[in-house]
C-alpha cells in the first residue's frame, strides 16, 4: 500500500543548476538497529546530527539539486516519520507503506516503483551525510549521467576521504567509469558506494515480489557494462551508529 501525502511544491529553482532527476527514493524504512539506544523510541531517519534528522538533511540535499518529488519507504516508527515529513513544505512527499514488512533496498525500490514513474530518479539512503569539496556531489554525479551508456550511476568516495568505509569492500572503476564490486577481503578496492545513485526505475520491472538486496541487479548491470560511478571530492560521513553520529556532529559543528 502507498500513502499520499502532499506539501507545496519548490520555488525559485535556480537557473544555473545541471538538469537532472525531478523525483528521488529515499530509503528510510530500516530498524536502525544499529543506531541503539537511539532508536530505541526513535525511527533512525529522525536521529538528529548536529541539530538536524537525518532523514532532513538529506532531503535538504535533494531539494538543492533541484528533487520536486521524494518517495520516502516507511516501516520502523512509521507514523513518526510520516508526521514529521509531513511539516516540509519545500517539496512533495509520498509515503510508500512497508509496515507489513520490510522489503530490503531492491525490494522497497521495486515495492515504490508505480510511484516513481519512468523517468531517471535518485536514490538515497538516509544514513549518508557529506562536507561539500569543490563541486557540490550531486552536481557531479548529475554531470555524469548519461542515459545512454548506464541505467545506475553510484556516488563513489575515495577511500580515505571520509568516514565510515571499513574493510576491504567496495568498487573498482576502469577509465570509461564502469564499476566492478567486490565483496572480496583480499582486495582492497579505492572506493566505496556513498550510498546516492541515480537508477533507472524500469530496471527492476519483472523483479520479484518481496525483500530483496539491489546488490545482485547491481552484478547484473556490471556483466552488461551499465553500472558507472562517479567521485564526490567531498567529505563523506557514513552515520551508521552512535559513534558515527558523534563523529559527524563533531565535523558538521
Amino acid at each position: 500500500m502507498v500513502r499520499p501525502a502532499r506539501s507545496a511544491g519548490i520555488a525559485g529553482v535556480s537557473t544555473r543548476r545541471l538538469a537532472g532527476p525531478k523525483t528521488a527514493m529515499v530509503l528510510a524504512a530500516g530498524l536502525g538497529t544499529r543506531m541503539k539506544p537511539l532508536t530505541e523510541h526513535l525511527p533512525k531517519a529522525l536521529v538528529p546530527v548536529a541539530g538536524r534528522a537525518l532523514v532532513d538533511r538529506v532531503l535538504d540535499r535533494l531539494v538543492e539539486a533541484g528533487v520536486e518529488r521524494a518517495v520516502v519507504n516507511v516501516h520502523h516508527f512509521a507514523d513518526q516519520v510520516e508526521n514529521h515529513l509531513r511539516q516540509r513544505g519545500d517539496l512533495e512527499i509520498l509515503f510508500s507503506d512497508e509496515r507489513a514488512g520490510l522489503l530490503d533496498s531492491g525490494g522497497g525500490i521495486a515495492h515504490a516503483r508505480p510511484l516513481l514513474g519512468e523517468d531517471p530518479v535518485f536514490v538515497a539512503n538516509i544514513d549518508s551525510l557529506w562536507i561539500e569539496g569543490a563541486n557540490p556531489a550531486l552536481e557531479t554525479l548529475k554531470a555524469a549521467w548519461d542515459p545512454a551508456a548506464m541505467d545506475l550511476l553510484l556516488l563513489l568516495v575515495a577511500r580515505g576521504n571520509g568516514i565510515g568505509f571499513e574493510g576491504p569492500q567496495g568498487f573498482l572503476m576502469d577509465a570509461a567509469g564502469r564499476l566492478t564490486h567486490s565483496a572480496s577481503n583480499e582486495v582492497v578496492t579505492p572506493f566505496a558506494n556513498v550510498g546516492f545513485g541515480i537508477l533507472r526505475p524500469s530496471i527492476l520491472d519483472g523483479a520479484p515480489g518481496g525483500a530483496f538486496s539491489i546488490i545482485p541487479t547491481w552484478h547484473r548491470l556490471q556483466a552488461q557494462g551499465r553500472l558507472h560511478g562517479a567521485v564526490m571530492d567531498g567529505f563523506w560521513m557514513h552515520v551508521g551508529d552512535p559513534a558515527a553520529r558523534d563523529a559527524a556532529e563533531g565535523r558538521l559543528g
